[in-house]
């Protein structure tokens, strides 16, 4: 008789990193794959909406087939290794393949592209993520040590999460402008001043650099401008939400210009500056400010210059987060494929091991004879969609709503404390409220905070707070509720398969339990249709107000500071949604939980011994 052999140390560790693998994908496609395609690729958002919830749902059928496929491979690597380093390296192809559309592509070009790439890519992660949960068998043996690699393996997958919620903007923001310094596939536009809609308003800098208060309109409609209306709305302005009403505004940080106006061409940064900003970026219609010293000043006040010989070259690097997600899945790609790699060449499968799938048909049958189980799942689809639904908008929020230039710090700032929060609650919170609490009272107590936490941040968005320190208030009570409903939930599972054999006369736990991937799949589906619905509703993206015309345009330009790129009702609808909405469905969750759910402490010791006595 073969002896028992414990775990090494760098199997846990290659079993380990390649969830940390698996779950950086994970969470890139999950949190961003909407972002990517409604708001820098102009994809419909409806469209969008529909896309990812379809392909969860697809999702209910791919999984166990897949399972079934792993369970009747042979090979002399195994049954599940060649499934996972398969699906890793065509998923890595399809993350890339979904992160890098073609620009030049038609609306509805896009939207098949986008279709396309975002179901193959679940069915290749799909092929990858079955045989790495089902392998745990294939290389232990006790009961124990299943139960503790497991745990360390979705604490793993929890890092990895992390990592990209934390780093993915700013990441993104760096190989984007460093990619889009060289790129050709830039916006580029040449304005000359035979082209009516082209204003351009000079304005004189003394020797230091600094703009005067002499300020002039020498092309265009004329639109009376002091040097400070000119600074409030152009100087310092680096992203489009600090712009106009949603046109596109461009500067030295994302653009490169130079003006040419007689026989003398002037390059942004030399010894002067240009801020431009249009009313979309294939329109004509454009408003100019620049910054020239006084000789050049001179001569275009005392006529010396040909005017209507002005031309501005632009090349734009508004592509920067096209191509930095672009450079971005690569990376996270090739960690995959690394990490992955690691983890099959470290670990040695046993010969023989039978996987157990469930179909489609037992699990529904499962659930339909399982009343607590059904309860649990809905419930689990409830709490998920609400946090689902603002993780979904909460980029929006910053990027349209609190805005700023550094709208990119102060969301990777809040991410890294709410992710934060939700794993140290539930490495420490939840067993310091078991303490004192039963589970169920637990479950309330956490529902309870994430619903206060909503209106605390509602009434926080609504009184106009902008502090990013602030917002770590609700963010406290919406994550740590929702880390510890993670493991509450999954203790209620668990709780419903005695149940179900108490009832049913059989132990339907491997497929009560392979209903937990799915559940969450469809709320993030649910979420991400509410949220499509929630961005086209409201015309919450760049460039919104893409069909102002010109007069309206320089109207903004004179008589308007610093706006929001999305209008007043967006901004509200923006911020009800992703409050009031999780709270509606939370409060939803409690009622149902509430009406459906029996099995207290009390109930379960009953079950127990009743399952005893049977035997």
């Amino acid at each position: 008789m073969a002896e028992k052999r414990s775990l090494s140390g760098v199997e846990k560790f290659a079993y380990g990193i390649g969830a940390v693998g698996k779950d950086m994908v994970y969470m890139l496609s999950a949190s961003y794959v909407l972002y990517y395609f409604q708001d820098i690729m102009g994809v419909n958002a409806i469209a969008m909406g529909i896309i990812l919830l379809v392909a969860r749902v697809f999702d209910a059928f791919n999984d166990p087939i897949m399972g079934v496929i792993v369970a009747k491979t042979k090979t002399r690597w195994g049954k599940f290794r060649p499934w996972l380093l398969i699906g890793t390296i065509t998923n890595t192809v399809l993350l890339i393949l979904m992160f890098s559309a073609p620009p030049a592509a038609t609306a509805k070009g896009l939207v098949a592209y986008a279709a396309v790439t975002y179901i193959m890519w679940g069915v290749t992660y799909t092929m990858m993520d079955i045989p790495y949960w089902s392998m745990v068998p294939a290389f232990t043996d006790s009961g124990k040590e299943r139960e503790g690699l497991s745990a360390l393996a979705r604490s793993c997958a929890g890092v990895g999460s992390a990592l990209v919620t934390i780093v993915t903007v700013m990441a993104v923001a760096a190989l984007g402008s460093k990619a889009a310094a060289n790129s050709t596939d830039n916006i580029l536009k040449t304005f000359d001043s035979s082209n009516t809609n082209f204003s351009v308003y000079v304005v004189e800098r003394d020797a230091d650099g600094n703009p005067t208060s002499n300020t002039s309109t020498v092309i265009g409609n004329d639109v009376v401008l002091n040097v400070t209306g000119i600074q409030k709305v152009f100087d310092g302005v680096v992203d489009e939400e600090n712009g106009y009403n949603g046109v596109v505004s461009l500067n030295g940080d994302n653009t490169n210009y130079s003006f040419t106006y007689g026989d003398t061409t002037y390059v942004e940064g030399d010894d002067c500056d240009i801020n431009v900003a249009m009313d979309s970026v294939d329109s004509g219609a454009v408003a100019v400010a620049i910054y020239v010293p006084s000789d050049a000043f001179n001569q275009l006040m005392n006529g010396e210059v040909d005017l209507s010989k002005m031309t501005i070259d632009m090349t734009s690097t508004m592509e920067v987060e096209r191509l930095g997600f672009k450079y971005f899945s690569i990376i996270i790609g090739a960690l995959f494929i690394l990490f992955i790699g690691i983890t099959c060449a470290c670990i040695k499968e046993k010969s023989t091991v039978d996987m157990q799938t469930a179909s489609i048909g037992q699990m529904f049958k499962a659930l339909i004879q399982n009343d607590q189980a059904m309860t649990i799942v809905i419930t689990i689809v409830l709490v998920n969609t609400a946090l689902y639904i603002t993780s979904n908008l909460l980029i929006y929020f910053f990027k349209y709503d609190l805005a700023g230039s550094n709208w990119q710090g102060n969301y990777t700032l809040f991410n890294t404390f709410a992710g934060g929060m939700q794993i140290l609650a539930m490495m420490i919170l939840f067993p310091l409220l078991r303490k004192a609490f039963t589970t169920l009272r637990i479950f309330y107590i956490c529902v309870a905070a994430e619903i206060v936490g909503y209106i605390v941040l509602l009434v926080m968005a609504l009184s106009g707070v902008t502090s990013v320190f602030i917002f770590f208030l609700p963010g406290f009570l919406i994550m740590s509720g929702a880390g510890i409903l993670n493991v509450v939930v999954t203790v209620f599972l668990a709780n419903t398969v005695d149940y179900g054999e108490l009832k049913n006369y059989r132990r339907d736990e491997s497929v009560i339990f392979s209903m937990q991937t799915f559940v969450v799949k469809l709320a993030s589906g649910i979420a991400a249709l509410v949220a499509s619905v929630c961005l086209a509703i409201f015309n919450i993206q760049k460039d919104s107000a893409a069909t102002l015309d010109v007069a309206g345009l320089q109207a903004k330009v004179a008589n308007s500071g610093l706006l929001e790129s999305i209008d007043a009702n967006s901004v509200i609808g923006l911020r009800m949604i992703m409050t009031v909405g999780p709270t509606i469905v939370l409060v939803i969750a409690f009622l149902f939980f509430r009406a459906k759910y029996i099995l207290t402490d009390e109930k379960l010791a009953e079950i127990s011994d009743e399952l005893k006595a049977r035997k």
